[in-house]
């Protein structure tokens, strides 16, 4: 990886990338440690055993530790994500007819997205504001002034933060290199190692007597840490070659090669998706948290949407298999693939072209999901039901989350700079 690093920087236009990308993750790092004005950031140390608070941490590139003008991240805009894509599955005929006309149709889908945004970010920002407001104690308010006109500029504010960090991820995407939404959880993340690391260290080194059973602890998690990133890498390089025929060829030119779908099509996008999508009713939920904390609904939905939970866990692994699922079927589109290889005159050996391909590439994909969903919930939810069993810090238990986007995010950046390089080798042969 340093390698091809080093390559790409010598090219002028991977380089501009490369930097291009580099100032916007320092523009989300420099937002990130601006706090709400009208806020007491230092009230969430009392609420950072919250799991709730610890899964929005991640979402949110690590700025919701400070209450920044950006602690809300791209929370908001994965959820309209998800919402716009699911609509487009036959729900509304305007956004299926859209999904079909190219590029004119993505930039009015896109804009849908960020309209969805705006008002998702504004609901999230005045509940997640209200609810940790609440559950403070007196003297210790998140929010000392807590007025309409207060809860109303803070959610202008983090709804206004959270509009720039989605133009910040889509610039990104555009103009740089990696998945800007990605990208950006991606940075929050790799900046937290250090005080994680740190606080590991004077957990078991520092404060109170060192014994045999913290030097077992460092092992077990250098052990377990080593086995999710060799599983991470393996699964996201692992693929399936499906062979190809062509009916038409020049002369002299192979006949055949071979198509790769990916075990796990989806990447860590179902993680990055399920870890939005249960911490939204969560905000919601934390409105209501003085009136309602005694009543029995309020209760099985607090333990539903708590991912330290057994109920919660299981939704959340749920939501990983589900999406994994889904999105597989977004990256790799069956009809659109059938489609394609009839254009080009090829075909699958054995495999009626047409419907015939379709049908047979989705329960091909299916398989190939079933086996991605049962490794992305395994590494997502195995340190969550460690920190339940053995009463870990809740840091621990999205441990698993965490690597998983760290490595999907990194593998697939490595891929897109190998691609850029590969590409303009054949550029460079072409034109000589």
């Amino acid at each position: 990886m340093f390698k091809l690093l080093t390559q790409a920087f010598k090219v002028k236009d991977i380089r501009s990338k490369i930097l291009f990308t580099i100032f916007i993750l320092f523009v989300f790092r420099l937002g990130a440690q601006i706090t709400v004005p009208g806020v007491n950031a230092k009230a969430l140390s009392n609420l950072a055993d919250l799991p709730f608070l610890n899964m929005l941490n991640i979402v949110s590139g690590s700025a919701m530790q400070n209450y920044s003008v950006f602690a809300l991240g791209v929370s908001p805009y994965i959820t309209a994500s998800i919402v716009i894509q699911l609509l487009q599955m036959d729900i509304v005929p305007k956004f299926v007819e859209w999904s079909k006309q190219g590029e004119v149709g993505r930039k009015k889908l896109n804009q849908a997205t960020r309209y969805l945004t705006l008002v998702l970010g504004f609901v999230q920002s005045i509940g997640i504001t209200a609810g940790f407001n609440q559950l403070n104690q007196v003297g210790q308010a998140l929010v000392p002034n807590p007025t309409v006109e207060t809860y109303l500029s803070i959610g202008l504010i983090l709804t206004a933060g959270t509009m720039f960090v989605s133009w910040l991820g889509e610039m990104i995407t555009d103009k740089g290199i990696g998945n800007g939404t990605s990208m950006i959880i991606f940075a929050g993340i790799i900046t937290t190692l250090p005080h994680s690391v740190q606080e590991i260290y004077l957990d078991h080194f520092v404060r109170g007597t060192v014994d045999w059973t913290d030097f077992a602890f460092v092992g077990i998690l250098l052990v377990a840490v080593l086995i999710i990133v060799t599983g991470t890498t393996f699964m996201q390089q692992a693929e399936r070659k499906i062979p190809i025929q062509y009916t038409k060829r020049a002369t002299g030119a192979d006949t055949s090669s071979y198509l790769p779908l990916k075990v796990n099509a989806a990447g860590v996008i179902p993680v990055i998706f399920a870890s939005s999508f249960i911490s939204m009713p969560n905000a919601i939920l934390q409105i209501f948290a003085n009136r309602f904390s005694g009543a029995g609904w309020y209760g099985v939905a607090t333990q539903i949407f708590n991912y330290n939970t057994i109920p919660g866990a299981t939704i959340y692994g749920v939501l990983i298999v589900a999406f994994t699922f889904f999105y597989a079927f977004v990256q790799v589109n069956p009809e659109k693939l059938a489609e394609n290889l009839q254009k080009q005159g090829s075909y699958i050996p054995r495999v009626r072209p047409g419907k015939g391909t379709e049908e047979w590439v989705s329960k091909l994909l299916m398989r190939l999901s079933v086996v991605g969903s049962i490794f992305l919930g395994l590494v997502a939810l195995l340190p969550i039901v460690a920190s339940m069993l053995w009463n870990l810090p809740n840091s621990i238990g999205l441990g698993g989350t965490s690597l998983l986007i760290v490595i999907g995010v990194a593998l697939e950046t490595t891929k897109q700079l190998e691609g850029l390089m590969l590409k303009r080798q054949y550029n460079g042969f072409m034109y000589k």
